[in-house]
């Protein structure tokens, strides 16, 4: 496999169909959530900050105090009492702060470096402030505010839900979901409609209970939408500082930990796939060559031994040497076939990297084959300079990703440059076939 092929082909065709579906609501009750719940009681954050008293109340209904370093489990239902906050740091190094009077329960939670990770929040009253950690970039579709009227989804986040309760609510305020982003965007999901809200605005979703009930003449009323300013109960937190600046380097500092997670979660390599099935009667192309020889200027072998050692890294799961196999400007593009014919995708350097980490976060059983290789001088090269090469091959990949399988061939074209010693990808384009 390679990330231009079974990573940009087939995951992020997976990725764009479910970016631009409308989120399907869910309300999660609690009686669904613990007859189905298999995360009940595993580990959901650590206490980082607290002031005053806050409660974490498990299914024995006894209530514990928190302290600083403790661990709120999944399923507890955690209480802040008036002037009361904590901040809690969960296994993805996501952050949940919980204001003062808020309760909320963590419903399900996950965070093992895979495509399956997920983090569903109950909001039941009052306010959290919530940062995204890895489980956005993996499964953002699966990382959700649940509250009494409403459902929020994010795009990679720092937000603050709100339940404005009944005996708070005025002829200003109503009662219902209020969520204001701070960075990233969410989608605020409620009463048969949604509505996108970006950084620096407030939207909101009235309780249909407020109302008298969803009649038809209310619909219009009830369907979620944008504020004009923001409501004067969001208030910063005591910590609020402190999480700004954490804020601003939580995608740095979860994809590392993630990294790291994946990394300790490679298998052993007796489990590595055999070959596919096509490979016994087809020709071996790999070579062991190093990717600079030692004297003259061999394109082809070049361009083999740094597929290679790409190929080998990514059986291995080697997050690393991919990565360093690849410029920091990196462009890419795939070309996936679509029902209304062919359509090209570009990323940066960043998707780059997270599409990398996805993929192989949710590959298994990855078989491949190269079928064919051509390398070539960069058009205005010599042999002599010998400083930039293309190099194309079609490739077969197949396995699982994300537990469904596939199977795609593809022509792979790369511009090589020779960097400090090293050969890297400049330039990447994978066309399905």
């Amino acid at each position: 496999m390679n990330p231009l092929s079974a990573n940009l082909v087939y995951r992020i065709v997976l990725a764009l169909v479910l970016a631009f579906v409308t989120f399907v609501p869910l309300q999660v009750t609690a009686a669904e959530a613990s007859s189905a719940n298999t995360d009940s009681g595993k580990p959901f954050a650590t206490v980082w900050r607290l002031r005053g008293d806050v409660y974490a109340t498990g299914k024995l209904g006894v209530p514990r105090k928190l302290r600083e370093g403790g661990t709120v489990y999944v399923g507890e239902k955690v209480h802040a009492t008036p002037n009361s906050e904590a901040v809690l740091k969960t296994g993805d190094a996501g952050i949940v702060a919980v204001r003062p009077g808020a309760e909320f329960v963590p419903e399900r939670f996950a965070a093992e470096g895979k495509s399956s990770d997920h983090q569903i929040l109950r909001l039941i009253t009052g306010s959290l402030r919530v940062i995204s950690g890895w489980i956005s970039q993996l499964n953002r579709s699966e990382h959700r505010v649940v509250t009494p009227s409403a459902t929020i989804g994010i795009r990679g986040t720092d937000h603050e839900p709100y339940v404005l309760p009944a005996e708070m609510a005025d002829a200003t305020w109503h009662q219902g979901t209020y969520d204001k982003v701070n960075r990233g965007s969410t989608l605020l999901d409620a009463n048969g409609g949604n509505v996108a809200i970006d950084s620096g605005k407030v939207g909101f979703a009235r309780d249909p209970r407020a109302a008298g009930g969803r009649t038809r003449g209310l619909m219009t009323l009830l369907l979620p939408v944008l504020l004009t300013k923001v409501p004067e109960f969001f208030v910063p937190g005591s910590f609020d500082q402190e999480m700004d600046r954490y804020s601003e380097t939580v995608d740095a500092v979860s994809q590392k930990q993630l990294e790291t997670h994946v990394g300790k979660a490679r298998p052993p390599a007796e489990q590595k796939a055999k070959p596919v099935e096509e490979a016994a009667a087809a020709p071996e192309t790999r070579v062991s060559e190093p990717s600079k020889p030692e004297s003259g200027c061999s394109p082809a072998a070049i361009g083999r031994a740094w597929l290679n050692r790409f190929d080998r890294a990514l059986e291995g799961r080697d997050i690393k040497t991919i990565l360093d196999l690849f410029a920091p400007d990196i462009v890419a593009k795939a070309n996936v076939r679509s029902g209304d014919g062919t359509s090209t995708l570009e990323f940066g350097r960043v998707e780059f990297v997270q599409s990398t980490l996805n993929a192989l976060a949710g590959l298994k059983d990855y078989q491949q084959r190269r079928v064919s290789i051509d390398a070539a001088l960069a058009e205005g090269e010599s042999a002599k300079r010998c400083k930039r090469i293309t190099v194309k091959s079609v490739a077969i990949e197949q396995g699982l990703m994300n537990g469904q399988p596939y199977r795609f061939e593809a022509l792979e074209d790369y511009l090589l440059e020779q960097r400090k010693g090293e050969w890297v990808a400049v330039k990447a384009q994978t066309t399905q076939r």
